[in-house]
């Protein structure tokens, strides 16, 4: 007679097929789809599927659709209402088992609109808001990053008016009192109208010196191919490492040019370029340099033919940072991201505090947050009747980051393979347009 935890060892997760772990939320799930539920709750996720909304969803499979993935959690039970307010571990009403809900409350949940109404309640309450700070939101490609950015605590939304004085120095504007946090930032867009307004002489100034910082001539590397001739792997790795070679250099000449350079230590700057010079590639790939990367290499690409092992040996981790990396080109094409936007992602994103081994995090913090309203100010006073341009921009370095830290799984041998899909694909999707 096998014994009762043997038996429920041999449960299987509904979600995904993996091995159950027992009741979460209401059904018996595995401890990843059980986390992937909660995290989806609680940080207010709104995603998308790229195809029909009818993805597998298998242990394997489980992560290449977010949004299918949530849809299935929710058709077979999970309960949301039994996920603690606090977000900590430990569930409640753990009596409460599988809820049924209707179609209609599935569509709120999964387009957003379910959490609008309590959105509008955090705002109501002048502060204390449970989300975090700017940058852990969502973008539009609904895949979002674990990371946030630029800060994972709580910031309150009253007091961003002084904050935005302590770190840039001037008169507050009252375009930075009703600064939202990013979940329901199209939600609450209205309350800043378009309206036409000077660029502050501080955040003029600090742009400026970023821009300054910036090496904005063409790539040095050769990327010329002539007509024929028959690209291999092993040619093609190489000139991808050359690139990433220059692409490197170029960030650490960008560090020792950065306005803020003399106020943070050797080590912090040691510590902070060894964790994000791949997001800072991909970066500067996507925006700055994208003419050239989806021009001159993607010609490159072409003359490259896999064979059919390495087409077979494509991992899941390739597959998946090839669609996101899709994805987020073709955000970046239609954002048309500007130099002084892009030097500003850039320091945002580099000066990340949640980075291990820094000695002082909060300097880090404040000058964060100095170049985060900087950005702002800038994109709504050049783009005053696009309102969501802002947090557009800033959600793409959630993703930025997630990419660069799934590329780390993606084989060598692979990265040629990797590179002519995206590339091919990227540059397919411009000529239709």
């Amino acid at each position: 007679m096998p014994r009762r935890d043997d038996r429920v060892d041999q449960r299987t997760c509904l979600i995904c097929g993996d091995r159950a772990t027992g009741l979460h939320y209401g059904i018996i799930s595995c401890e990843g789809c059980k986390g992937f539920f909660k995290r989806s709750i609680c940080n207010k996720r709104v995603y998308r599927c790229s195809r029909d909304k009818n993805c597998v969803m298998s242990r394997k499979q489980r992560n290449r659709c977010q949004y299918c993935r949530l849809l299935k959690c929710l058709q077979m039970g999970m309960n949301r209402k039994a996920i603690r307010e606090d977000g900590m571990p430990g569930g409640r009403n753990k009596s409460i088992g599988p809820v049924q809900i209707s179609e209609e409350e599935i569509e709120r949940i999964m387009s957003g609109q379910e959490f609008e109404g309590e959105a509008n309640m955090s705002w109501s309450n002048n502060g204390d808001s449970d989300h975090s700070s700017p940058g852990n939101g969502v973008s539009e490609s609904n895949q979002p990053s674990p990371v946030s950015t630029p800060s994972s605590r709580s910031v309150e939304l009253n007091g961003f008016a002084a904050l935005r004085d302590q770190y840039i120095g001037t008169p507050v504007s009252t375009h930075y009192q009703y600064l939202p946090h990013l979940f329901s930032y199209s939600a609450h867009s209205a309350l800043v109208p378009p309206q036409a307004r000077s660029l502050d002489p501080q955040s003029h100034s600090l742009i400026n010196q970023l821009v300054s910082a910036e090496d904005l001539e063409p790539l040095g590397t050769p990327m010329l191919i002539e007509d024929g001739y028959k690209v291999t792997q092993a040619e093609l790795f190489a000139l991808l490492c050359r690139l990433a070679d220059e692409l490197l250099f170029r960030q650490i000449a960008w560090i020792k040019k950065l306005p803020f350079f003399c106020e943070l230590s050797i080590k912090d700057y040691t510590c902070l370029l060894s964790s994000t010079w791949q997001e800072l590639i991909l970066l500067s790939s996507l925006t700055v340099y994208s003419k050239q990367i989806f021009g001159d290499l993607a010609d490159v690409t072409s003359k490259y033919s896999p064979s059919d092992d390495e087409l077979h040996r494509f991992s899941e981790e390739g597959m998946e940072v090839m669609e996101r990396l899709i994805y987020l080109f073709r955000k970046f094409n239609q954002l048309k991201v500007s130099n002084e936007e892009y030097a500003c992602m850039k320091a945002i994103n580099f000066l990340n505090q949640d980075i291990r081994g820094l000695t002082n995090a909060s300097q880090l913090e404040q000058l964060n947050k100095r170049y985060w309203y900087v950005c702002q100010d800038f994109t709504e006073y050049k783009y005053p009747h696009q309102p969501n341009r802002f947090p557009d921009l800033m959600m793409c370095l959630p993703e930025i980051r997630y990419i660069a830290g799934k590329m780390v799984n993606v084989p060598l041998e692979q990265l040629p393979l990797l590179f002519k899909a995206v590339l091919h694909s990227c540059k397919t999707s411009v000529s239709k347009e």
